[in-house]
């Protein structure tokens, strides 16, 4: 094997592993939306009382008072 068939090689393995990362970052971002969607459809079942779960009151409350921030900080811009 010559240096230049050993280089394409070598070129093709980085490229296989390159190819191999783009698909693990994706499928974590994808993971990350899913978790994401997950939380906002668990926040609007506590929300609207379906869902009642003692351990999650700390957590649904921090979005409350942080969705509330939002809505005055855009009240105050306006």
């Amino acid at each position: 094997m010559g240096l230049l068939d050993k280089a394409k090689a070598a070129a093709e393995q980085a490229a296989t592993k390159a190819k191999e990362g783009v698909e693990e970052v994706q499928t974590k971002r994808d993971l990350n939306a899913a978790y994401g969607e997950l939380g906002q459809k668990t926040f609007e079942l506590l929300d609207s009382g379906e869902l009642q779960r003692s351990e999650l009151d700390t957590v649904a409350e921090r979005i409350r008072t942080l969705k509330a921030k939002l809505a005055t900080e855009a009240t105050t811009a306006a």
